[in-house]
């Protein structure tokens, strides 16, 4: 089955991402107002997709984002390094007192029935400074580009992240690149960003640019304008209510070839039912069931992107492509951090049915 995506075969860089880099402070499973310490975990939706191709899935990446030089840009300057992904930053001068700042997430883990709590301090920061003509994509793009990726984190954050986003997405189309992006609806965000008429509006404009979305239920509804499902699922792993929806994206958008998400359903925080779903060039496809043992949810659905992203450009079947997302998805949630500590061979195993026996 075709994908319908006209993929080129080699490029100095299979994969760039535009969007912020912010930092997480993790409490664990110790609530934040309790905290008395916390791990610091580097992020950002667009960020975590290229790091997680280049560590786990041995692909040449890159990252077109904002930096500014004061010791917290030091430390995410650093990890993008360690991670193998090429930065191409605007610099910003930090002024020693209120920025411009690189952006600080809180978060714990929850536990049990307690369920996690996400917060964000985003003020006066860089990457919502980031405006269009700050970056020479010609020259980014100068050695060939093979697919191109951004989110609606990154297009909330201010009235100028949406002008960067459609530059690169309309420089990378030029240069022959696939492009993809994940809705990742934040209602926080775009509630201070003028609300969901404003997403709407905002993502229709990216959208026209885009081959390959990922998003669920809520985000198409939400971030698309695209009413609910006539059928209501009949579980959160039931696709059929999002497979309901495609007609509407794709009337409202015929150029978009691929449209992919997770499914889940949360017994409780450290438990949860895992598959996920695609409707590729007309055809549907879902994963199987897996009961996960959580240890860290965040970042699993940028995990799942970057296991159907790898597929897709490493020419696998459409359900092969599905099953090497939702395997990586599965095994991010089970490591610390947003970003992947798995190999390449554990996802292919465990998309494969592999299972948890040790391995001697």
């Amino acid at each position: 089955m075709s994908t319908g995506l006209n993929i080129l075969p080699h490029g100095a860089l299979d994969f760039v991402s535009v969007g912020a880099l912010i930092h997480r402070l993790d409490t664990g499973i110790v609530p934040f107002r309790k905290a008395t310490e916390c791990q610091i975990h580097v992020s950002g939706g667009e960020f975590n997709c290229a790091a997680n191709l280049a560590s786990c899935f041995g692909l040449k990446t890159g990252i077109v984002t904002a930096m500014a030089d004061y010791p917290v840009g030091e430390l995410i300057a650093g990890y993008v390094k360690t991670m193998g992904v090429q930065p191409f930053y605007k610099l910003f001068k930090h002024n020693g007192v209120n920025g411009p700042n690189m952006a600080t997430v809180y978060s714990d883990r929850g536990q049990g029935v307690r369920p996690p709590v996400v917060f964000y301090n985003r003020s006066n920061e860089a990457a919502g400074m980031l405006k269009a003509g700050d970056f020479d994509w010609a020259s980014i793009f100068a050695g060939g580009v093979r697919w191109f990726h951004s989110g609606g984190i990154f297009a909330a954050l201010s009235q100028t992240t949406p002008e960067v986003i459609i530059e690169g997405m309309q420089a990378a189309k030029a240069a022959g690149a696939i492009i993809s992006l994940d809705l990742n609806y934040r209602a926080k965000l775009w509630n201070i960003a003028g609300g969901e008429e404003r997403a709407v509006a905002v993502l229709d404009r990216i959208l026209k640019h885009v081959d390959v979305l990922v998003g669920n239920e809520e985000d198409l509804q939400k971030g698309l304008g695209i009413p609910g499902p006539e059928v209501a699922a009949k579980s959160k792993l039931d696709p059929s209510a999002f497979f309901g929806m495609i007609d509407n994206v794709i009337k409202k958008h015929p150029q978009i070839k691929i449209v992919a998400t997770t499914l889940r359903e949360v017994h409780s925080t450290n438990r949860h039912s895992w598959s996920a779903v695609a409707w590729v060039n007309g055809k549907t496809y879902a994963a199987p069931t897996a009961e996960l043992d959580i240890y860290d949810r965040i970042g699993g659905g940028d995990g799942f992107a970057s296991g159907f992203i790898y597929g897709l450009l490493s020419n696998e079947s459409p359900e092969q492509a599905l099953r090497l997302g939702w395997a990586h998805g599965a095994l991010l949630t089970t490591f610390p951090g947003d970003i992947t500590m798995a190999s390449l061979d554990e996802v292919r195993a465990f998309a494969q049915g592999g299972s948890a026996r040790i391995q001697r």
